[in-house]
This record gives C-alpha cells, sequence and structure tokens, in this order.
C-alpha cells in the first residue's frame, strides 16, 4: 500500500464515526429530502390510502441530497403520529417500488417520522444512538422534507429494519422476519409473547409477518416460551434479549413490548433463535406514560417504574418468564447498570442531547409544522411540557423532561438492593501461547474475585451462538475447591480462532467481560503459516484483473520464511463443498501475497476461482488437501471499494480498511496522536453539493481565522488527485469548485487540514 499521510486520517475517521457506512445516516447530518408529485391533490390522495387501510403508494419523485430517484412510492405511515387534519404526516418512502434495485446508499426504502409527542426532537435519534451500542438498532438521524415545493419540516430519517439491517447485523436476511403490530381491527392492547394455540390466525392481532413465512416460528418460539422454558435459550437469543430489556426499562420506552404488544421486530438468526428488535422511540424517555398494569403514570411513578415492572403478570411472558429466573435477572441488572454508567451516571445522555439540538436548532426553528413550540424545544431536556397533544384539541397530555426523568431515575435505581450488590470483579485476561496456531488448544486464564462461579462463553463464527463452558480456580480445582482466584480453561482454537467473554456470578450479583458482552467479545486470532488476508466483495473503482475488470478479489499470505506450494488447496464460498475450486500448480513465495479473482471466469489470464463473493455476506473458506479448514472468514455486508482485511497484517483480526491489494495491509489508527485531528468547533467543513456529483461539485469550508490551511482531494487508495488550496488565506467562508471530469467513477475523499487539525468527507463521483 502506498504510505500517504492521508490515510491515517481516513482509517480514524473510518473507525470513530462509521464514516463509509452510514453517510446517510449520519447522526451529525441533516438530509434534504424532496419529494414530487405530479397530482396536485397528493395530501388527499395519501389520506384516502391511510383511511382505507391500504399499502398501495402514489409515485412520485424524489431528489435526496441533490440526487433524483423516478417512479418512487410514498405513502403515509404510523397509528398516533398520523392524522389527516396535520400538514406534517410521517412518510413511508420506497425507492425501488418500481425500478428494482434503486437505492440511496444501499437503502431501498426510508422511513420518516414527524416528532409527534416528542418536543425535544431527540428521543428517537438519542435512544437509537444509546442503543446500537449494546444490541442492533436503527440508524436514525434528521431530514428537512419538501412536498411539491412546500417545506413540510423536520423529520427524524430512521433506518428501516429490511433486509439490508438484517444482512449487515445477522449475516441473512432469508429467515423469518416479524413485526410486532397491534392490529387495527383487534383489541386495543393485550399481553406480550402469550401462547394461544397452534393456530397462525390467533396471533393476526399482535404480529404481522415480514417474511415470506415465519407463523409456525413464531408459534414455536411462543409454545417454547411459555411452556417448555427450560428450553429458551434454543429459541431465543436470551442475552440480546436482556440487552433489549434493560434498555427499554431504563429509557421508560412504555410504547414498546415491556408494556405494549407493538413498535418491535423478531428475527430469527441462522442458529433458529429470535433477536428483539427496537422500532419507533419516539415516546421513549416516559413519553407514553399509559401502563397496561400500573395504569396512568405520574412524574414520580415514571421516575420510580421498577426495574422489574411486569414480572409477575401471566400476561407478558416476554419478561415474567424470563426475569424470574434468578440468573436472567442479575444479567439483566448487570446490563442496565452498564448503560447507566456509560451514558446516565456522568451525565453522557444529556451532553448528548444537547449537542443534537444545537445540530437542529436552526431548523426546529424555521419548522413551519411542529407540534410545540421553539420553547417547548429547548426546555424539555430539563423540564416537562404541557402540550394540547402536540397540537390536537382534546389530547392535552404532560410530556416529562428527558432530564427530569432520567436524573432521578438512576438515583431510584441505584437505591435498590439489586444495584447495591457488590458483584464479581473480572480482570488480568490472559491467553498462553500468546500467539496459538489453528486447530490447538489454548489456556485462558483470568482473575475473578467475589464469585461463586465463572463461565468461559465462546464461539468461532460471529453467526454462531456462544458455547459455555466452566472456568476453574487455578484451572484444575473441579471439587470447587478454593485457589488463588486465577480462573483458566483450555479450549480448541479452531482454524480461524475463537470469540469469547467471561461472566462471573455470586449470590447477589454478575459481571461481563467485556461489560458490553456479548454484543462486545474478545477475540483471540490464530497465526497460521497460509491465510485469507483481505478480500474485496464490492469491487467497483479499486483495482482491474488482467482483463480489465473489476472483479472481486482474495488475497492470500504466507506467514512464513519459505515458499508454500498450492497445488491440491482449495478456495470455497460454500460450507457444502470445500473443495469447491482447487489451485493449479502454482506456489506463495516466502511472507508474500497471491491473488485470486474470484469472478467465475476460469478462462481469464491468472488465478480466477469458479464462484463470486456476495456483497451481502457469507464464509470464504481456505482448505489444504485433505479439505481441512485452515482458514476462514465470515463477513456480513461490505462496502463498495472498500475492502476487509487482517491487522496486523497476516495475523490479526478481519477489519474494513481502505484496500491494499497485494500489500501489507495498515490500520492506521495507532499512528495518529490523540485528538490532533480534531475539527476545532469554530471551523466547519461541509459535504460537497452535490453529492454524487458529476462531473463538478462545490465544497465550502468556513475559516474564523487566518492561517495556513489545505484542501486535497483523494482517491480510495490514498493517492491526491487534487489540491484546491495548499497556502495562507484570510478568514471567511470559501467555496471552492472540484471539477472531475478527468477522473473515473468512484469514490473520493476530500481533505481540511491546517496545523494542528484535519477533517476528511466522502463524496462520489458517478459518470
Amino acid at each position: 500500500m502506498k504510505s500517504f499521510l492521508f490515510i491515517p486520517i481516513l482509517i480514524l475517521l473510518l473507525f470513530s464515526t462509521n464514516l463509509f457506512s452510514q453517510d446517510f445516516y449520519d447522526i451529525n447530518t441533516i438530509n434534504t429530502i424532496e419529494l414530487n408529485f405530479s397530482e396536485s391533490n397528493w395530501d388527499f390522495l395519501l389520506d384516502s390510502l391511510a383511511s382505507n387501510g391500504l399499502k398501495e403508494r402514489l409515485l412520485g419523485t424524489a431528489i435526496i441530497n441533490g440526487i433524483t430517484y423516478d417512479s418512487v412510492g410514498i405513502r403515509y405511515k404510523g397509528n398516533s403520529s398520523y392524522n389527516a387534519n396535520q400538514v406534517k404526516n410521517p412518510l413511508n418512502i420506497k425507492l425501488d417500488y418500481i425500478i428494482d434495485g434503486q437505492k440511496h446508499e444501499d437503502y431501498g426504502t426510508l422511513k420518516l417520522a414527524n416528532e409527534y409527542k416528542d418536543p425535544s426532537f431527540i428521543r428517537e435519534v438519542l435512544g437509537y444512538e444509546i442503543a446500537r451500542k449494546y444490541f442492533p438498532a436503527s440508524n436514525s438521524n434528521y431530514a428537512k422534507v419538501y412536498i411539491n415545493g412546500t417545506y413540510l419540516g423536520l423529520y427524524t430519517n430512521n433506518q428501516d429494519v429490511d433486509k439490508h439491517f438484517m444482512r449487515s447485523h445477522f449475516y441473512s436476511d432469508e429467515n423469518a422476519r416479524i413485526k410486532g403490530e397491534i392490529s387495527t381491527t383487534g383489541p386495543p392492547r393485550g399481553g406480550v409473547w402469550q401462547y394461544f394455540n397452534n393456530d397462525s390466525s390467533s396471533y393476526y392481532n399482535y404480529y404481522r409477518l415480514e417474511s415470506d413465512f415465519g407463523w409456525q416460528e413464531l408459534i414455536w418460539f411462543l409454545d417454547t416460551l411459555n411452556n417448555y422454558n427450560d428450553n429458551v435459550e434454543d429459541v431465543l437469543n436470551i442475552d440480546r434479549h436482556l440487552w433489549f430489556l434493560a434498555f427499554s426499562n431504563l429509557i421508560v420506552n412504555l410504547d414498546g413490548p415491556i408494556n405494549n404488544p407493538q413498535n418491535y421486530y423478531l428475527y430469527m438468526d441462522d442458529s433458529g433463535r429470535f433477536n428483539p428488535i427496537p422500532w419507533d422511540l419516539n415516546e421513549s424517555f416516559g413519553g407514553f406514560t399509559s401502563h397496561q398494569t400500573l395504569g396512568q403514570l405520574g412524574t414520580s411513578q415514571l421516575q420510580q417504574l421498577s426495574p422489574y415492572a411486569n414480572i409477575d403478570e401471566s400476561e407478558f411472558p416476554i419478561i415474567s418468564k424470563i426475569l424470574n429466573n434468578d440468573n436472567y435477572r442479575k444479567m439483566y441488572v448487570a446490563h442496565m447498570k452498564t448503560i447507566m454508567a456509560d451514558y446516565f451516571e456522568n451525565d453522557y445522555y444529556r451532553t448528548r442531547a444537547l449537542e443534537l439540538q444545537n445540530l437542529i436548532d436552526t431548523e426546529v426553528q424555521n419548522d413551519p409544522n411542529k407540534f410545540f413550540t421553539y420553547s417547548d424545544f429547548k426546555n424539555n431536556i430539563d423540564n416537562s411540557i404541557s402540550s394540547g397533544g402536540g397540537g390536537r384539541p382534546g389530547q392535552n397530555q404532560s410530556i416529562i423532561g428527558v432530564a427530569e426523568l432520567m436524573d432521578s431515575r438512576v438515583t431510584y435505581l441505584n437505591s435498590l438492593s439489586d444495584f447495591q450488590a457488590t458483584a464479581p470483579t473480572i480482570s488480568e485476561i490472559q491467553q498462553i501461547p500468546e500467539t496459538p496456531t489453528p486447530n490447538s488448544e489454548t489456556y485462558i486464564t483470568a482473575n475473578v474475585t467475589n464469585a461463586n462461579s465463572v463461565t468461559f462463553a465462546y464461539r468461532y463464527s460471529t453467526t454462531d451462538p456462544f458455547v459455555k463452558i466452566e472456568m476453574y480456580d487455578d484451572g484444575n480445582n473441579e471439587d470447587g475447591s478454593a485457589g488463588d482466584g486465577t480462573y483458566g480453561v483450555s479450549v480448541p482454537t479452531g482454524s480461524s480462532g475463537i470469540q469469547y467473554y467471561i461472566y462471573a456470578e455470586n449470590d447477589e450479583a454478575a459481571s461481563f467481560s467485556p461489560e458490553r458482552a456479548a454484543y462486545e467479545f474478545y477475540t483471540l486470532s490464530v497465526s497460521g503459516d497460509l491465510v485469507i488476508n483481505e478480500f474485496m466483495a464490492s469491487n467497483s473503482t479499486t483495482v482491474m484483473d488482467p482483463d480489465s475488470e473489476y472483479d472481486d478479489w482474495i488475497e492470500l499470505y504466507n506467514n512464513t520464511e519459505s515458499n508454500i506450494p498450492l497445488k491440491g488447496y482449495f478456495l470455497s464460498d460454500d460450507g457444502d463443498d470445500l473443495s469447491q475450486w482447487a489451485f493449479p500448480d502454482t506456489t506463495i513465495s516466502a511472507n508474500g501475497y497471491l491473488i485470486v479473482w474470484a469472478d467465475k471466469d476460469e478462462s481469464q489470464q491468472g488465478l480466477h476461482a469458479n464462484f463470486k463473493l456476495s456483497s451481502s455476506g457469507e464464509t470464504i473458506y481456505l482448505c489444504n488437501s485433505d479439505t481441512t479448514i485452515i482458514d476462514e472468514v465470515t463477513y456480513s455486508d461490505q462496502e463498495t471499494d472498500l475492502s476487509y482485511g487482517r491487522y496486523p497484517n497476516g495475523t490479526g483480526s478481519f477489519i474494513q480498511m481502505s484496500p491494499t491489494f497485494g500489500s501489507e495491509n495498515n490500520n492506521g489508527i495507532t499512528d495518529v496522536e490523540d485528538q490532533k485531528y480534531e475539527l476545532p468547533t469554530e471551523y466547519e467543513l461541509q459535504q460537497n453539493y452535490p453529492n454524487p456529483f458529476n462531473p463538478t461539485t462545490q465544497i465550502t469550508v468556513s475559516i474564523p481565522k487566518g492561517g495556513e490551511y489545505s484542501l486535497k482531494v483523494y482517491n480510495i487508495l490514498g493517492e491526491k488527485v487534487a489540491t484546491l488550496f495548499n497556502n495562507p488565506i484570510n478568514a471567511g467562508i470559501y467555496t471552492f469548485t472540484f471539477d472531475a471530469s478527468h477522473l473515473p467513477s468512484g469514490i473520493y475523499f476530500y481533505n481540511f487540514s491546517g496545523n494542528s487539525f484535519s477533517q476528511t468527507k466522502k463524496m462520489m463521483l458517478l459518470k
């Protein structure tokens, strides 16, 4: 890989802000979405579809951040947030309604919420941001929406829980996917996760099928949960569910399944376990106050909602069949304490809330159809707001302040005995040997105090459930006799290493290491002689094969000082056919690289496998002559023109990176001094417009004081392609035009730098 100062900066941003994968949902971005209909009575038509309960859509054109999409299907969405008498209704925009594959940054459906019943404008965006730290949850930011040239106002832009979401988080998208949703013809409320009978029609009032099948899988899950609870871990990802419950109860999200049978999804992963996914957080942080078993909750009741609310309610097996288990309850409390420590005990949530409000302050002021006043917006972080139901007559309610709720709530929770109990401590985790080889044994130890039992949980692939085995004090006292507090366990490394976490508990409390397990985990990497080192599953502009085609590629690396003959070795992307593609009589040199093009075109020059890689995710296998797996990598959705490679090169775990085709992989994070590249708040580097562009785009930068600055453009390989300025410049707002008429289509980056800071943004050239 070529060495440029720009590369470490780029990689730092990749890992700190998810620059590549979340531009449209970058939490600091306010998108602009313009919808245009040929019908002047579009509102009447959309209302008619909604009133008739129809899912049909009105065809129109969508312009998203300057990019035009034709034949888009649009309809209103929402229950209480929709009203035919209001201008600003929530929207469901399907870009691929008519044109198959039409997407904006890989997103085919956009869902926009209208901030009904949230004076603060931050409940949804902040709620999703917190949730994403602990389990799969949607990206969320803001969008300004226009229809036929009229500005409707500022919306929350929430990522759809669709197949793209499933591939990103579960590495599959064809399994049962179900939305918890109260039918408009069914009862207004009801229990959650009850088992009625084996007739799928009994569940139509509480669930909506989002996949081609799933009713029998859902019934099997509910039957097991309610009637064969000892086997619940076979059908439910317990740890994900405990995080989901802890998050939902902590932020008092009562318009969700801890209280109402709606506003969540269930997805069955490849191991047959259902995983809960949150949805519609606009009334989180106490915005919804009607509790099915406790009645209408006032301020103090919201602040002091029991962490075990509904634990004894038979109609709520979602809670009662889980938290009545002593072990699960201790895990649940440990998870809630982790969220409290991460966001609430340090007041970080309030800092983030104010940062989000500062981002949208001007847009809220200019929103002509907001349901609350600008003063309400400013005050609802700390104070309750009383309003006529978000501007609707006869629906007056008090909406508690976010900090008013959470500060008192954390104090209340910390006063409870379960939250004051002394939990075990886990430290000094070590592995012997430090760099194990594939298919060997490794010994892992940890220092654990104040524990009755210690569990080691491990798996070989991200799609596998964790296998749990007991760790013993000193590693050999299987009779449970006292040791020195060093617990150990021996585990096989497999062909590609393991992912693991450690769990410890005593009679009163529990601890995880890492604390956010199992969503976070430790990785034990193995270093074999021959490894899959890097691959690219969506190559659009990065590198061409000898026949001038942009194809998928797989890079192997030889970790030894000797050449390795590869005749008889195999590559495959099919676990049922490990000998799918056999290497010809070829050799990989000592400490060398070898590229195999995965393009299903073996007739071309070079090494070409008889399969292609899926950008949606799959597993790549490398096998020796007797089809023993010597290396494998499982991956999810891949970004175009970004690779997935080992860092450190040849031995480390896989991370997303700028491609280093046929050369040493480079992370870059460790090469950047802390804080060095943060852009001071008084400066601003705006997103280029238009983006994507062809052939020119404009880049605007605000400079508060004179000095030496530079604005340069780089391609995906880190090669500089343009310098827009690089000299002393006075204070001011400057707009520069980047002309890319001489450059190929693809991803480019523009970097604004001063003496002690730097910021990089991505743009797309489409020709």
